[in-house]
């Protein structure tokens, strides 16, 4: 079984919404046979990907940083697909920290790149913003020697 993680921006802005969705969708279907699709969940690229991951019948693993990770989520809708698709994950993992902290959300990003073959990143390529940021955990898994597919419409900034 051939294992793929996410990483990525929590906000895209709407210009690049259809090329990450483009990108990640060409990402998934150039993989052959089985595949295990590793997620944290998080509201913008982790859903994007773990629905579109879904779609392609990869079986989901929800990474869950901390044991209140739900109050991160701070609109109902974004809620909803959180739960929506953490009852479709065919394997959860929850690391041991009480509270959502930029230490809880590096060790999960920490935890996909060690258990996966390739990494994709939803990232326009800047330094993260705290702890455990997009940007942080693309240079871990690069010093693991983890393959790392950056999606990112060019000339397209976050705000």
């Amino acid at each position: 079984m051939k294992r793929i993680g996410v990483t990525g921006h929590r906000s895209i802005p709407e210009e690049a919404h259809a090329h990450v969705r483009e990108g990640i969708r060409s990402a998934l279907c150039g993989l052959e046979g089985s595949l295990e699709a590793l997620s944290s969940l998080a509201v913008g690229a982790d859903q994007i990907f773990a629905g579109l991951a879904l779609a392609h019948g990869a079986e989901l693993t929800a990474v869950i940083p901390s044991a209140d990770y739900e109050h991160d989520f701070e609109d109902a809708a974004d809620l909803t697909r959180y739960r929506t698709l953490r009852a479709r994950a065919v394997r959860e993992v929850r690391l041991d920290f009480p509270h959502a902290t930029d230490e809880a959300y590096y060790a999960a990003g920490a935890y996909i790149a060690d258990h996966c073959d390739r990494l994709l990143a939803v990232w326009d390529g800047r330094p993260a913003r705290g702890r455990g940021g997009t940007g942080d955990i693309v240079t871990y898994a690069r010093t693991l020697g983890r393959p790392v597919t950056v999606i990112w419409r060019d000339g397209v900034t976050r705000g």
